[in-house]
């Protein structure tokens, strides 16, 4: 057993270690039974298909809430969902400050203005490049580029040593609308000689290479918008402030005003105008200026990337839209890709937008959307500049982690941690890895309650969607009489039009079958009767539709 410390520095991901999305990590300070606590991101993911009904999913905080008196505050790196999307589901229980930018926090505020939530934090303004204290911590802010504006890395400096949270990052020469990544604060924080440790994102680190510029994309955008004939339609990551300035400068200088459609794309622009980041860029019109505007003369910024039903351009291609039809050969670009889950819904938004005769245009046909992670050769350099003793990565799934971890290795990185949710890694004195050694788990966001999958009933969920549901009603008497019913429901099965027998009258059939089977003393022990008709009922359903259905059997003694 390794021996205790008094100054150990411990780090525990809580989520985004094994899956992309949910992010939230804890690091602790101190002797094993008197830990100070700082948490960074609260994040959430979006529901698949295998949980129907789910809106999000974020991280178990079970761990924190056992060490609330020591947990100590919460710091931001940036405002996408998976990183600060759970702040106010959560936050708000622990009754600690919540440390972001300005841009981060005007965010979270316009979130719960958006969502009408009650629960609020108390905010406390982090300026990139300005440390500040927190317990045994001090923090340093340090600027990355990334698809948001004042995305941070994290310097976690205390009398044991530093971590670099990286947050999500990536180096980009020449980002739109924001600073890069700030290579002469990492340089000095490698030359410092302060015991080191790089806890670091993983997402892209199966591609070699570096991600291409903002600037590349909004070369390309530009070219597309100028050269097409009629409207121009586009759709990107809400977010992505430095995206949407690329759009309005190349629209303005093909001639063309835009018109933007879409409630997030409002809050984030008017957020962006109001801290002076669309210095120099013309308003955005309402999409009720849509119709007023010659065809060659618009460009439309709408929501909808990842193929959400209700989004602006999901409505467009629906022809559903109140202000907004597009036409045969009008162009519609797919500034974005599809996060994994989304992909065939984006997809069949653009099938029907083909289907109408307009030009589609995505990530396969050229540069119009780029990565705001680091890919292999932009990790190498951050490992240059940094010089870390120890390598933990995070933000990813297996493949992205192993990955990462391999390419640490190669380039000389001393310690190299695999990592997964709930595991304890010891940072200081010693670099110890202990799997498994907290809680952690997830909690689902269903409509307005938070709840752990056991208790969502999602498993029953999930198989009322695959076998259908048949309810049974009977009454019977103290003697065994049938004195009201058979009533039935079904619900999710096939009522085949010519098919010999209906679904409902063989149903009906088999219970009444059932019913004359049993004898009348047996019958009139309920029990017995709802135990003989599921038995049955689910038997002969199964034969004819070769799938067996979910069957409730109510008997009811009088």
């Amino acid at each position: 057993m390794p021996q205790p410390h008094p100054d150990e520095l411990v780090f525990v991901p809580l989520g985004g270690v094994g899956e992309i999305g949910m992010n939230m990590a804890a690091y602790g300070f101190g002797p094993v039974n008197a830990r100070k606590w700082i948490v960074v991101d609260c994040g959430v993911t979006f529901a698949g298909p295998s949980q129907p009904g789910i809106e999000l999913i974020m991280a178990d905080p079970t761990f924190l809430e056992d060490n609330a008196d020591d947990v100590l505050a919460l710091i931001l790196t940036h405002s996408h969902e998976d990183h600060y999307g759970a702040v106010l589901d959560l936050w708000p229980a622990f009754d600690r400050p919540v440390y972001a930018t300005d841009f981060t926090a005007a965010m979270l505020s316009a979130k719960r203005a958006a969502d009408d939530i009650v629960d609020n934090v108390a905010l406390r303004r982090m300026v990139v490049g300005q440390p500040f204290t927190v317990g045994p911590f001090t923090i340093e802010a340090v600027n990355v580029a990334h698809s948001i504006p004042e995305s941070c890395a994290l310097a976690i400096t205390t009398k044991a040593g530093r971590v670099i949270h990286t947050g999500d990052w990536k180096l980009d020469p020449s980002p739109i609308g924001a600073a890069p990544t700030d290579e002469k604060r990492f340089r000095q924080l490698g030359a410092e000689g302060i015991p080191l440790a790089l806890v670091c994102d993983s997402t892209n680190a199966l591609k070699d290479g570096t991600s291409p510029s903002e600037d590349e994309v909004a070369a390309t955008l530009a070219a597309l918008i100028a050269d097409a004939p009629h409207r121009v339609a586009l759709t990107t990551f809400a977010s992505n402030v430095g995206r949407v300035i690329s759009i309005a400068r190349a629209a303005e200088k093909a001639g063309r005003q835009v018109v933007m459609s879409g409630r997030a794309l409002h809050r984030i622009s008017t957020i962006a105008r109001e801290l002076g980041m669309l210095e120099g860029v013309a308003p955005f019109l309402d999409q009720d200026a849509f119709k007023t505007l010659p065809r060659n003369k618009i460009v439309v910024l709408c929501t909808g990337s990842q193929g959400e039903p209700r989004a602006a351009i999901a409505r467009i291609a629906r022809g559903e839209h109140p202000a907004i039809d597009l036409n045969a050969g009008d162009r519609v670009i797919f500034s974005s890709w599809a996060i994994p889950g989304n992909e065939r819904e984006v997809i069949d938004i653009q099938n029907l937008l083909i289907d109408r005769g307009i030009e589609v245009i995505t990530q396969q046909d050229g540069l119009v959307h780029t990565t705001g992670h680091p890919r292999r050769e932009e990790l190498k350099r951050l490992y240059d500049w940094l010089k870390p003793q120890t390598l933990v990565p995070v933000h990813g799934e297996a493949a992205h982690l192993e990955a990462h971890a391999a390419l640490g290795r190669q380039h000389g990185i001393a310690n190299v941690v695999h990592a997964r949710n709930g595991d304890m890694v010891r940072l200081f004195p010693d670099v110890l890895h202990f799997p498994g050694e907290v809680r952690t788990g997830e909690l689902y966001l269903d409509g307005n309650i938070l709840c752990t999958p056991e208790e969502s009933g999602v498993k029953e969920r999930r198989r009322l969607s695959f076998g259908g549901h048949i309810v049974v009603s009977v009454c019977v008497d103290s003697r065994g009489a049938v004195v009201s019913g058979p009533d039935m429901s079904i619900e999710g099965l096939p009522e085949v039009e010519d098919d010999e027998e209906s679904l409902t009258h063989l149903v009906r059939n088999v219970v009444n079958g059932t019913l004359k089977s049993i004898p009348p003393k047996r019958r009139s022990d309920p029990d017995v009767v709802e135990a003989a008709l599921q038995r049955s009922v689910r038997g002969e359903v199964n034969a004819w539709w070769g799938k067996k259905p979910n069957v409730t059997v109510f008997v009811h003694r009088i």
